[in-house]
């Protein structure tokens, strides 16, 4: 099936591919000839999943968006009061190659512009028979989870043409900032600016920062917390230069661009957004890049104020209904026809927030389903927050499922979910509590797989299960001396506690079985329907009703009372012990689908 997130990303690629604004960066001969109408978006979840749309695997130069990494490993070298001696952490307001240094020390404002890049390239050393750039090179492949390579080309190029960076580097060793000869700290840093990647590349390297600088794919601790933590600090208030301010109201996401045409951003704990598109604005950030990244931000709530607490994957459990039985007893062919066809229906339950992170994998789990499944149940009942575009997302998905021939039912206490996608024009099944919805999903199997004897509307004493052991004349015999009791819905039938008021066979209609909870409320234990018995148990040594039964609609019952018993005893002793095996025989048939339905009534 396909994803409603993947589908949003076509539609959005195609609505800005037609933004035509901007030209591509001209600064490096080697990056002249670019095409203008690459563009490829891609959308990296925490836990390693990876949307893409588009060029996403066009590769250019990684440029400035090298910056935050080779402030990372600097970061892990020395630690944090080493590297704030030689860098500063403050925004500049200025342009990526302005000249911005503390009056007097010299000291960059922020390792994001260049003069605060070359700094933290010169104080990452060679170590273990590497060398520095060899380190540089091994810390950009453990993000991005592939090795990574350098376009000489390009390197030459800007060798060649790099004068004001070379110009700052030996303004930098004139303060003292650069402690050693700026010639190879210069050539290093252009071949990390010449390091090429893919828009994929960049998604994934973003998804490690929000994955708190493990690798989502590989499981690899690329980077410690602090150099995260303090990595995307400085993203947030410098990664886009001079244009950082309207980036952080109108995205809010920590990034950094390239003016290859990259732009990635950091949603902590959610996602990792990537977008390469060449053509860059006056800010030297790509045009499409900054409208796509507002787009997202604002349709998918990824702004770091609405998107606040940390959305790793909502997914709890997800199984199929052999195991969670709804709690109707049902008849023997009923029975093997939802052991056989169960797995058709799946629960999936969810936890925590449906920010964008969780719904994403919600809808993805969705996706994923195998071929064969027919009914989905959605469990919120753990949810706490659901976003408005959580609220999008299902009601997209619960489209695509119906397209496929599928449904969607809700378990929804409060009814909010339920409510909102209605205002969205579905209408989606939902129910207050997981056994009504599983018993929903049972009848659709019961209906699509079995005759209608399976579902019948009325069955007599005669012909139900509890008295199969019998002789049909006998069955009769006993009929005859039940007696005949009807209900409206919500009628109590019998109550905790009542005396034994005789064996209940239920001709038409439902009823309800429940007992109270650990806490005082209502379990609702079982529903029974046509065929079924209740009030056998109460013939126990204390003859006391255990559960409540009460009507669920009009009910018709046929019942043996206790008189008719006792004379059945008297009168024709072979009949009753026959009664008795029958019943007793039944009763062990049921006991153990009973306990495990009251496990999950209890549960539920």
């Amino acid at each position: 099936m396909d994803s409603p997130i993947e589908n949003y990303l076509r539609r959005i690629h195609a609505e800005i591919a037609g933004l035509k604004d901007g030209t591509p960066y001209r600064g490096i001969p080697a990056m002249a000839n670019v095409d203008p109408d690459c563009f490829g978006i891609a959308l990296a979840t925490a836990d390693g999943f990876v949307y893409e749309v588009g060029d996403t695997r066009e590769e250019f130069s990684i440029q400035s968006i090298s910056k935050p990494f080779t402030y990372a490993l600097a970061l892990a070298d020395l630690g944090m009061d080493a590297v704030d001696e030689k860098v500063d952490v403050e925004p500049s307001g200025d342009s990526f190659n302005e000249i911005s240094l503390a009056e007097g020390t010299g000291r960059p404002a922020n390792a994001m512009i260049n003069a605060g890049a070359l700094t933290a390239t010169s104080l990452v050393k060679g170590s273990g028979g590497r060398s520095r750039f060899k380190r540089i090179l091994d810390t950009y492949s453990a993000f991005a989870g592939r090795d990574l390579d350098v376009s000489q080309r390009i390197y030459a190029s800007e060798l060649r043409s790099g004068h004001r960076n070379t110009a700052l580097a030996y303004l930098l060793r004139s303060f003292g900032i650069i402690e050693s000869d700026p010639a190879p700290i210069i050539k290093d840093y252009f071949r990390q600016c010449s390091v090429m990647v893919n828009t994929r590349d960049l998604a994934l390297m973003a998804a490690t920062l929000a994955n708190s600088g493990r690798h989502p794919l590989s499981g690899e601790e690329v980077l410690d917390l602090a150099s995260v933590e303090r990595v995307l600090s400085v993203m947030t208030t410098c990664g886009m230069y001079d244009d950082a301010g309207s980036w952080i109201s109108s995205v809010g996401m920590p990034a950094k661009s390239g003016v290859a045409g990259g732009i990635l951003a950091v949603l902590p704990g959610q996602v990792g957004l990537a977008v390469f598109s060449p053509p860059l604005d006056a800010h030297g950030n790509s045009v499409r890049g900054v409208a796509v990244s507002q787009r997202l931000s604002h349709d998918l709530g990824l702004h770091f104020v609405r998107a606040a607490r940390t959305g790793r994957s909502a997914i709890r459990a997800i199984y199929d209904i052999t195991s969670t039985p709804s709690g109707i007893r049902r008849t023997d062919e009923a029975a093997e026809i939802l052991a056989q066809h169960g797995h058709r229906v799946q629960v999936i339950e969810l936890n925590g927030d449906l920010l964008f992170a969780g719904a994403e994998s919600m809808v993805r789990a969705l996706t994923e389903l195998p071929d064969d499944v027919e009914l989905v149940i959605a469990d919120l009942r753990s949810v706490d927050e659901v976003s408005d575009v959580a609220i999008r997302l299902i009601a997209e998905a619960e489209d695509m499922l119906r397209r496929a021939g599928r449904e969607l039912a809700l378990v929804d206490v409060e009814g909010s979910v339920t409510t909102a996608l209605q205002e969205l024009d579905r209408k989606t099944a939902s129910f207050t509590m997981r056994s009504a919805a599983i018993e929903w999903c049972e009848n659709r199997l019961l209906e699509g797989y079995g005759t209608e004897l399976v579902l019948p509307d009325r069955i007599d004493p005669a012909d139900s299960p509890a008295l199969s052991p019998l002789d049909p004349e006998e069955a009769q015999l006993l009929q005859q001396m039940m007696e005949d009791r009807a209900y409206d819905d919500g009628d109590v039938v019998r109550r905790v506690g009542q005396r034994f008021g005789g064996v209940f066979f239920i001709v038409s209609g439902h009823i309800t079985t429940s007992m109270p909870g650990p806490d005082g409320s209502r379990v609702k234990l079982a529903t029974l329907g046509p065929g079924m018995t209740f009030g056998e148990m109460a013939m126990g040594e204390d003859k006391r009703q255990e559960t409540t039964v009460k009507a669920a609609g009009p009910v018709k019952v046929k019942v043996l009372t206790a008189d008719s018993i006792d004379e059945l005893a008297e009168k024709d002793p072979v009949l009753s012990m026959n009664l008795w095996k029958a019943l007793t025989q039944d009763a062990y048939s049921r006991v153990e689908q009973y306990l495990r339905e009251a496990a999950v009534r209890i549960h539920d």
